[in-house]
């Protein structure tokens, strides 16, 4: 199906005939594809089905595109790509200074829409080295990003979506200290950064699935008083 299978890119806007045709045309090419046709919808959707990129329509009533990036680049450095008015210079230059990566003027193409999505997602993986596919951590551990599967000695091992969410952030940054305020946010939203014992039993909860020993862990690490640090997997293989 080509190098982009499986890419999962939230679409939102507020006319339900774009968001269809903007499915078709992904759905095409071989992405997967959710929907949201409100901001609020759209922050939900970021956290429950992690995309890989967020087209975001600019004209919403409620929260606009603009509010809704700025609450996006508060929690997450997914790639945004904002739908805009054919001849709408401010708002293309708005978004650019806001945090998006990329604009697409209306109305489009659907292959100038399939090429920029694939340019972005290049660009940004390319970039940061984004994960997919089934990743090693040892011989115990193996998690699939792109069938959201995590295997532990070659059993698949059922995780609650809040639970799939936070070790998907953690091992996204292994190897680095990810702060209690940064998961909070990523996983739960904003709104939730005054209540840390969330991570706290999360953390316990991933523990006691998938630490041989989950009081003295070997891979979701305690930085005391900061937050939590997933194993380095990619120096030790």
């Amino acid at each position: 199906m080509g190098e982009f299978e499986r890419r999962r890119i939230l679409v939102v806007d507020d006319e339900e005939r774009m968001v269809r045709f903007i499915r078709l045309n992904l759905e095409h090419d071989g992405f997967q594809v959710v929907e949201a046709f409100n901001g609020k919808q759209a922050l939900q959707q970021l956290r429950d089905a992690t995309p890989d990129l967020v087209l975001l329509d600019v004209m919403m009533p409620d929260l606009d595109g603009f509010e809704v990036l700025k609450m996006i680049r508060e929690i997450s450095n997914v790639p945004v790509i904002m739908l805009t008015a054919k001849g709408e210079e401010d708002d293309r230059v708005r978004g650019l200074e806001l945090g998006a990566d990329d604009y697409i003027t209306k109305p489009f193409s659907p292959r100038e829409m399939v090429s920029r999505v694939k340019a972005v997602l290049r660009r940004v993986e390319g970039a940061s080295g984004s994960m997919h596919g089934l990743i090693t951590v040892d011989e115990r551990l193996k998690i699939d990003f792109d069938r959201r599967e995590v295997w532990l000695e070659g059993k698949l091992v059922k995780l609650r979506p809040t639970e799939y969410r936070l070790l998907y952030h953690l091992v996204q940054e292994a190897g680095w200290v990810v702060t209690h305020d940064q998961l909070l946010s990523k996983v739960w939203g904003y709104e939730y950064r005054d209540e840390p014992h969330y991570v706290r039993l999360y953390i316990n909860y991933l523990r006691q699935k998938l630490e041989k020993d989950p009081s003295n862990p070997k891979y979701i690490l305690t930085e005391r008083g900061v937050g939590y640090r997933f194993v380095d997997f990619r120096r030790q293989n």
